[in-house]
């Protein structure tokens, strides 16, 4: 997968996790970050449960807005503390 197919998967993910989170986005860069990092935990998590959409991009854009999902909830938590 090439740079700019995960930029646009990671813009994707973590603007598809701040709406449904919070309500809105977080601006550009944010949404990458949380998207990135979604697609890793996602990918975990999923493949953990055996899970798997392959190389598809909507597959890849679907494990990245659940990892990111996760880790907004994640970070929710420690605020709260």
């Amino acid at each position: 997968m090439g740079i700019i197919t995960s930029i646009i998967i990671g813009i994707l993910a973590g603007y598809l996790a701040g709406k449904i989170m919070k309500g809105s986005g977080f601006g550009l860069l944010i949404n990458i970050i949380v998207g990135t990092l979604g697609g890793f935990i996602g990918g975990q998590v999923l493949g953990w449960l055996g899970i798997e959409w392959g190389e598809k991009f909507i597959g890849q854009v679907i494990t990245a807005t659940i990892g990111a999902i996760i880790l907004l909830w994640l970070i929710s938590l420690i605020k709260k503390k």
